[in-house]
């Protein structure tokens, strides 16, 4: 149980990328207030967890309804999943796990940025709707699990609060170029789970095991 939410808490924290936030929110909300950066900050990451909430909640039944496998679903989560690490190793913007730079330079414009770009795609993107499907998947059956695993991703959404609402003395800790580094090695460890997951979904298809 101990080691399942330990991947759960990694996938998780690899897919949203708390850190790799910081940047985006100071660069958005440059010259805001105290006040509105919390707001922004406190909005952002209740919506963010609302969505993924709601679709762990719901997710599941869309796949029966749809006729979608868990296996087949874990192959082509574990390709998107793939694809997200990839972006994130060559410090790409494809809008799998960030915002494109016409995005970008739509949300300066915005006075609450907290629904667009920040809680979609930046925190609740497709790559971490994708996740959660895949864990939903994974403990299927088991309530004990699956508030585990809402727990986990819970305690990564606060983390990504903290952080935000930190911003000012994260980016003088770590800076642009330490976050892109971090960035840059979860992204190799997202590889291999996508990967492990595109193995266990095909041994499943095919009975291997």
């Amino acid at each position: 149980m101990i080691e399942q939410l330990i991947k759960q808490f990694v996938v998780f924290f690899v897919v949203i990328e708390p850190i790799s936030l910081v940047p985006m929110f100071g660069a958005l909300t440059r010259g805001g207030s105290l006040r509105y950066r919390r707001k922004m900050a406190l909005k952002a990451t209740m919506l963010g967890a609302t969505i993924l909430i709601a679709f762990a909640l719901t997710g599941d039944y869309l796949l029966v309804a749809l006729g979608i496998g868990v296996e087949a679903f874990k192959i082509g989560g574990g390709i998107l999943l793939f694809l997200i690490s990839v972006d994130m190793v060559f410090a790409r913007s494809s809008g799998l796990r960030s915002t494109t730079v016409r995005e970008q330079e739509e949300a300066r414009y915005r006075e609450d940025i907290s629904v667009f770009p920040l809680a979609f795609p930046l925190i609740a993107g497709p790559g971490a709707l994708a996740t959660v499907l895949l864990m939903v998947g994974e403990v299927r059956g088991d309530v004990t699990a699956f508030i585990g695993m809402l727990a986990v991703l819970i305690s990564v959404i606060l983390i990504a609060l903290i952080l935000l609402l930190t911003t000012p003395f994260v980016m003088r800790v770590v800076g642009r170029s330490g976050a892109d580094v971090i960035s840059r090695l979860l992204g190799v460890v997202l590889a291999a789970l996508a990967v492990q997951y595109v193995t266990d979904g095909i041994r499943g298809t095919f009975g291997l095991g």
